[in-house]
């Protein structure tokens, strides 16, 4: 009995350890980004360190854990991501974006244009990082806002929507990988029930909550396009220009959409509208159709082996590079040379998002290897608490606190990692979507996005609370509440 309780008396010892040591780790990651504002690459390594330190690892073993986690993040991670940056460097470039979004707003009748905005967004938002996608429709938004003369925000919101709902639940963007990886999960299921869940979020976010908070927000149309926020190198900046006539801003919003990686060479032709869509959903009906033969088709047949090749992430994504080279390079009237430095130029951009990916899958494998993860995973089971709830709270809290929704994807899928191993494939799958919709939970003063989107649309701080804060916030708890109800029929 004795001995019983002096085994006890250790495991609480350690178990608080542990949670020490986790509390210790996130705080220094939250306080060097939003009290020092040291960038979150530097924090996330120096937070691995605390972690290491309290949680009772060797330096030695901390040193080991944390650049294995990097290592095994860069090469399943940031390949893919490095991928997803040249479709989308070419289909900015060549004018794709813009030749998708003329084709459906030229098409749509004035009450409709707030749906068709969130339905285009979210369509050029698969390939394109959040930042992107807004330095591209923001012209569009404008041009449509004073030609329609709709208010702003029916129009700005639902594309806002379109773009966070693709980032934060759809791969290939950062923080749905990184879940997955960290995870376990599978690709192609995620990105199943990733668009499953994100038609809801979208229409509710988007043209419902819209139609809402623009009759409650009267906000004038910016008398620039793309003039708030300075360029601080993370993000193209749209061309900027005072909104003029009708054919004024037509070739003011194709240039700042044609343009936003721009080296100064102008589009000889413009891309196929049909083309461009096939370019940006190749690789998501690669990845989708091995989804389904893996729950349809036996293994071993042919046709399965087949599409078990084509949709690996990284061959689907590689084939749409490809074909974007063609469909957005060589038919526009690019040379190859030209294609080859559109290419390249994408991944400076993304360098920054690499490394804090990166050291991310550092601080979360040293979550793990110091056994984070595993108390976690039983405090669960004694509160007898949902696996893809903890996931969402977890995130919620990590994104509340640091501003950062990759930080709060890569940190809450550390922690909650343990619990994947007794889960299901299909709920493994829900929960990276549940972690990646807590990570939006209300993005406040602390968010850099908060900052964009608060500039290029000339809101005040507390417009932008009302309108933006709250629309993200609508996206996670209508995510979560989409990924319980994919639950309950998988």
């Amino acid at each position: 009995m004795n001995l019983l309780a002096a085994e006890a008396v250790e495991a609480s010892g350690s178990d608080a350890r542990l949670i020490t040591a986790a509390i210790l780790g996130i705080a220094a990651v939250v306080l060097l980004i939003t009290w020092l504002k040291v960038h979150p690459f530097l924090a996330l390594i120096l937070g691995a360190a605390v972690l290491g330190t309290v949680g009772g690892l060797a330096a030695e073993d901390t040193i080991t854990s944390f650049t294995g986690g990097v290592g095994a993040t860069v090469g399943s991670v940031g390949l893919l991501i490095a991928l997803g940056a040249m479709i989308g460097g070419l289909l900015a470039e060549s004018g794709g974006a813009d030749r998708v979004v003329s084709a459906f707003i030229d098409n749509v009748s004035a009450h409709r244009l707030p749906w068709a905005m969130g339905g285009v967004a979210a369509l050029i938002g698969i390939p394109l990082f959040f930042e992107v996608g807004v330095v591209l429709l923001v012209p569009i938004v404008l041009l449509v806002a004073r030609r329609s003369s709709l208010p702003v925000l029916l129009v700005g919101i639902p594309a806002l929507a379109g773009l966070s709902v693709l980032h934060g639940l759809v791969p290939p963007h950062p923080g749905p990988l990184v879940a997955i990886d960290a995870l376990g999960a599978d690709l192609g299921r995620t990105l199943l029930f990733g668009l499953i869940v994100a038609v809801p979020c979208v229409i509710l976010a988007g043209p419902v909550f819209g139609s809402w908070i623009s009759q409650r927000i009267d906000l004038p149309l910016p008398a620039t396009v793309g003039g708030g926020p300075a360029d601080d190198g993370s993000s193209p900046s749209p061309a900027r220009a005072d909104l003029g006539t009708p054919d004024e801003d037509e070739q003011r919003a194709a240039v700042a959409t044609s343009t936003a990686t721009s080296t100064g060479t102008p589009v000889r032709r413009r891309p196929g509208l049909a083309a461009t869509v096939v370019t940006v959903l190749l690789p998501v009906v690669l990845m989708l159709l091995r989804a389904i033969a893996e729950l349809t088709l036996d293994e071993g047949t042919r046709l399965r082996s087949i599409l078990d090749v084509a949709g690996t992430p990284v061959v689907a994504l590689l084939a749409g590079v490809i074909l974007a080279m063609f469909t957005l390079g060589v038919a526009v009237g690019y040379d190859r040379e030209r294609i080859s430095s559109i290419v390249g130029g994408s991944l400076p951009a993304i360098a920054g998002i690499l490394l804090i990916v990166a050291a991310g899958g550092g601080f979360k494998q040293v979550l793990v290897d110091a056994g984070v993860g595993d108390l976690v995973g039983r405090a669960a089971e004694d509160l007898n608490l949902n696996a893809l709830v903890l996931g969402w709270l977890v995130a919620v809290g990590i994104r509340l606190a640091t501003g950062s929704a990759t930080v709060a994807t890569i940190t809450a899928a550390g922690i909650v990692a343990p619990l994947a191993a007794d889960l299901d494939s299909s709920t493994v799958a829900l929960l990276a979507l549940a972690i990646g919709a807590g990570s939006l939970f209300f993005s406040h003063v602390n968010d850099a996005g908060f900052w964009l989107v608060k500039e290029y649309f000339g809101m005040t701080v507390g417009q932008t609370i009302k309108s933006w804060s709250v629309m993200e916030t609508i996206i996670s708890v209508v995510g979560l509440l989409g990924v319980l109800a994919v639950s309950a029929v998988v």
